[in-house]
């Protein structure tokens, strides 16, 4: 690699053929990144079986290159062969930045790489940006509960690595008639090698993805019990969304944490969220800004949501969910 050049890795997270959105949000973060840094490049890497494919779809969200590691061994994800392909090309060809996605394989990924290259990490950022004066990437996250923000500089060891949440960050709209450079790296690992074998796959009972959907109505400590939860999923069925709740709510056993929304749940960008019977602690505020509009039900006209609502309800949410769906299935009707 040219002495002048950084590269800014993006790991292209995938999963049975399927890229994890968060790719591309942090393919656009890169290139905001690149801008800022000099000699800042965008490249991205992509480990599995049969994938080489799914690497050109990075070159729509500004990737110049990608590296491919394509092996049988790495049909399904296992931490061991996935961080030893992938910190071998991180020694090979020296990146100044490597993100990954805060998903359940990234948390696991990066902390491993991380190790085997030895370097720093920071988790679950929210904000990325060049330092103006040293040129390095400051990585901000939440600490303390979410009542401070830290931004925290790697300055010597490399690569800078950070692991961001999906949906913290936009995604770029993708470009048409693109194209970039392909190369392929050897895994190096044989299957006789991992500890670990898979015996079977079983999928998970509660797969709730509500990062990427467009509506959301979402539950908190005012909703009162399970039963509350079944009458927010009928507004969310005739809207044509999902449920999703506050901590205290899954705290309390009420919905699992598949569902929960907020700093310590999921952060969303949906275009509707309906928050019912939810105070709106600051760390339930900053999962659900990026929503395009917030509708907020509550009995408290002091509650805290109501500081971020578009529009506010002061009521009882038992009266007032049943009309809405009723008026939601009448308009649809």
């Amino acid at each position: 690699m040219t002495d002048n050049i950084k590269p800014i890795w993006v790991f292209i997270e995938q999963e049975n053929g399927q890229i994890h959105p968060v790719s591309w949000e942090l393919l656009g973060a890169a290139g905001r990144l690149a801008a800022d840094l000099p000699g800042g490049r965008v490249e991205g890497i992509i480990a599995g079986h049969q994938v080489a494919g799914l690497a050109e779809q990075a070159f729509a969200y500004g990737a110049q290159r990608v590296i491919v590691i394509d092996d049988p061994v790495l049909a399904h994800y296992r931490n061991g062969p996935y961080s030893f392909g992938i910190a071998i090309a991180v020694k090979k060809y020296g990146p100044e930045i490597f993100l990954v996605g805060a998903t359940t394989m990234g948390r696991d990924l990066a902390s491993a790489v991380d190790t085997r290259v030895r370097t720093g990490l920071t988790a679950d950022c929210t904000e990325l940006a060049i330092d103006k004066e040293k040129k390095i990437l400051a990585a901000t996250r939440p600490t303390f509960g979410g009542n401070l923000m830290a931004t925290i500089l790697c300055r010597t060891s490399r690569p800078q690595m950070a692991t961001v949440r999906p949906r913290v960050l936009p995604t770029p709209a993708p470009k048409t008639a693109t194209a970039g450079e392909i190369v392929r790296e050897a895994l190096g690992m044989r299957e006789d090698e991992v500890a670990v074998k898979i015996a079977r796959l079983i999928p998970a009972e509660d797969e709730a993805s509500i990062e990427y959907a467009d509506i959301v109505v979402a539950g908190g400590r005012g909703v009162g019990g399970k039963a509350g939860f079944g009458m927010l999923q009928t507004l969310a069925d005739a809207l044509g969304g999902v449920v999703g709740a506050s901590r205290p709510a899954v705290d309390a056993g009420w919905i699992s944490l598949a569902h929960q929304v907020g700093q310590t749940g999921k952060t969303i960008r949906p275009r509707l969220y309906i928050a019912c019977g939810i105070s709106g602690a600051i760390q339930h505020r900053v999962g659900v800004l990026g929503s395009d509009f917030i509708l907020a039900i509550n009995n408290d006209p002091a509650a805290p949501i109501f500081s971020i609502a578009d529009f506010g309800i002061v009521g009882d949410l038992y009266d007032i969910v049943p009309e809405l769906t009723r008026q939601t299935k009448l308009a649809r009707a």
